[in-house]
């Protein structure tokens, strides 16, 4: 008999008061700023940020520039299997919802699911199992079968009555362009996404994400300077509104440009033909602290828990599940 996989929603306010959750990866964008002396005026300046791009990407009838505010929650889904909570409890998979509220009419406009996206087992199979597998390697390759039990786990997830219960539409995940992959303008230009960009060959995170059921474009909205990585279901330019897009943008880019200042707080806008590279010297850096060579760190030791709370213990009922499951 296949076991059951289900989920449990757990929610947290990311605000400038937003202590992380003990099961949070300390990786997470947001969780990695409220940490620290600096952490309520990280959050402050970050949240600021946000609300900043917003205003300005939702220009129309927005004289001033502040007739919204962003609200983000961070959702955490717990798996549990056949109705009992997992012995270590990792959260599986953990997202931000945007929520904006309009000053000038005193409501609130539902945003997406996805924005940043974490996940313990993403963790595992990049910092342990692809590590692992191109150790002493000349030529670097993804292993057999690299990405599908994640894959397989975040469509369940997509599918079940506690995603269904929380969220109005499919994921809207947006993330970082992958250094050192060239980048060509398309010559499309949306009305808010901007201007478009492809590649010839798909990143490792593209195919990863692929896995999960997700498809990509990249664009570069106006007034940024690198293009993001737009990763969805359906149809981007016709299944998500105008506000949810903006959303999306302002929290992400808000990110990258604290963690990737190198590509997006560059002093010069991408070109039609780009390159984007972590060794750029022609960067600003924002007034926000973080320490990104402790980030990396952290990653390779949240993939070994995971693998010793998780992967290992289980190992037997995550092979049956996923031999098992029609997704």
């Amino acid at each position: 008999m296949c076991p059951e996989f289900t989920f449990s929603i757990d929610k947290l306010i990311f605000d400038e008061d937003y202590q992380p959750s003990e099961k949070t990866r300390l990786t997470t964008n947001f969780a990695n700023l409220a940490r620290g002396e600096n952490r309520k005026e990280n959050l402050r300046r970050t949240i600021k940020m946000m609300n900043n791009r917003f205003n300005s990407l939702a220009y129309l009838d927005n004289p001033n520039g502040d007739r919204y505010a962003i609200e983000l929650e961070i959702i955490s889904a717990d798996l549990k299997i056949n109705r009992k909570t997992l012995k270590n409890q990792l959260p599986l998979i953990e997202i931000l919802k945007t929520n904006i509220f309009d000053n000038q009419t005193g409501k609130y406009i539902e945003g997406s699911g996805g924005n940043s996206f974490s996940s313990y087992v993403r963790d595992y199979d990049f910092s342990v199992v692809l590590k692992n597998h191109n150790k002493n390697k000349i030529q670097f390759s993804e292993p057999e079968g690299f990405g599908e039990l994640h894959g397989k786990l975040f469509k369940h997830f997509l599918e079940s009555s506690a995603y269904k219960e929380n969220f109005k539409n499919s994921p809207l995940i947006c993330l970082s362009i992958a250094a050192e992959k060239t980048y060509y303008q398309t010559g499309v230009t949306h009305p808010v996404l901007g201007v478009e960009y492809k590649q010839d060959q798909l990143s490792i995170t593209d195919n990863y994400f692929a896995k999960m059921g997700l498809n990509v474009r990249y664009f570069m909205p106006a007034n940024s300077v690198a293009p993001l990585a737009f990763y969805f279901i359906g149809d981007l330019l016709a299944d998500y509104s105008n506000m949810e897009i903006i959303a999306a943008i302002s929290v992400m880019e808000t990110f990258q440009k604290i963690y990737r200042p190198e590509i997006y707080n560059a002093n010069a806008p991408a070109a039609i033909r780009f390159q984007p590279s972590l060794r750029n010297t022609d960067h600003s850096l924002t007034r926000i602290f973080y320490d990104r060579e402790e980030r990396n760190q952290l990653a390779v030791s949240q993939g070994k828990l995971t693998e010793e709370w998780f992967i290992k213990p289980y190992q037997k009922v995550l092979e049956q599940w996923s031999a098992h499951v029609q997704i």
